[in-house]
């Protein structure tokens, strides 16, 4: 397990005991699950900790993480445990029959072995996984920002239901999204690295929203990598909260409209992953046998974090932390789960 840059706060405190933070920690999942069904029309799924190796349905990520595999008994060929469910979900509303403008949620639980642990990234991810069936018309970035906008406003209600039964608790999220595309965004900070413009423009806007992540700018850099048969690269975005505690840019979704046939083999050929065509699940959206759709990901224990006024997503999240971090952390008064 290695270490990423960790952040101690000076004069940190922590606003809510051990147990108060466990039922506060409740209360946020139930709140805003049901917003979020609420807001998105959704309906709760059960969903796999792990898929066949074979069937094409993990996500690859940044396409450098390693997931993990193990064989099991009586079942031919290696299972991966989730990175996401983005693939999934896809097959999942074809194969339960829903209706355009309908959809599913889940509880997400995922190992990302390769995963550098500091104040936001764990090696367990937990995130409320959500997808639903769109028409040919609502490709379109006008229907993704409109989205966006329902999330915030799931959670800004969530945030305020919070604080009036834990009073001393501060309310950081705010529900007015600032819209940037990534190349924007470079023509912006032209200077900067892509988490430092990240930063700077989430910093002065407090809530933002990054569109059109994964192919290359005009500097012949992606602003972040993004696996080539999941989102969109022209319709995708990531939703970032300004955190003063830890005075970082937090990333709470990652979300798009998805691929059609058309964009797939477009990403597919400037990744150089064209094999992947054989493969059930790209092969069913080729043939025209899924739904159009969109979908993301919103990090639990992220969102705990924020909502909490915490400084290490490890005192929302019992977890493997390296040992030098748990000791530094007691020493400032963040107590690791």
């Amino acid at each position: 397990m290695s270490e990423g840059k960790l952040i101690l706060p000076e004069n940190y405190e922590n606003r809510l005991d051990y147990v108060a933070t466990e039922i506060a920690i409740k209360n946020v999942k139930d709140l805003f699950e049901r917003r979020l069904a609420y807001h998105l029309n959704l309906m709760r799924v059960s969903a796999p900790l792990f898929v066949r190796k074979d069937s094409g349905l993990n996500d690859n990520l940044n396409g450098v993480e390693r997931p993990v595999t193990f064989d099991i008994r009586n079942i031919e060929g290696d299972v991966e445990i989730v990175h996401s469910l983005a693939k999934w979900k896809r097959m999942a509303l074809k194969r339960y029959g829903f209706e355009v403008n309908k959809g599913i949620y889940t509880d997400m639980n995922a190992i990302r072995r390769d995963e550098e642990v500091d104040n936001l990234h764990s090696v367990y991810v937990d995130q409320w996984d959500w997808e639903k069936i769109i028409s040919e018309e609502n490709r379109t970035l006008d229907h993704l920002k409109e989205t966006v906008k329902k999330i915030m406003r799931a959670l800004t209600e969530t945030q305020q239901q919070l604080c009036s039964v834990f009073e001393n608790l501060e309310p950081f999220i705010h529900e007015e999204v600032s819209f940037i595309t990534s190349q924007e965004l470079e023509d912006l900070y032209p200077l900067l690295t892509p988490k430092e413009r990240e930063y700077e423009f989430t910093k002065a806007h407090r809530t933002a929203c990054i569109m059109q992540i994964g192919d290359k700018l005009k500097s012949g850099i992606p602003h972040d990598g993004r696996a080539p048969d999941y989102d969109d690269w022209s319709l995708n975005c990531d939703i970032l909260i300004y955190y003063p505690i830890i005075d970082q840019a937090v990333e709470i979704s990652s979300m798009g409209i998805r691929v059609d046939s058309m964009s797939l083999l477009s990403q597919l050929e400037k990744s150089n992953c064209m094999d992947r065509i054989a493969l059930p699940f790209h092969k069913a959206l080729l043939a025209g046998d899924l739904p159009l759709t969109m979908g993301g990901g919103i990090g639990q224990s992220r969102i705990c974090l924020l909502l909490l006024n915490k400084a290490h997503i490890g005192e929302v999240q019992a977890g493997a932390w390296p040992t030098p971090m748990v000791e530094k952390c007691r020493r400032h008064n963040i107590i690791l789960l």
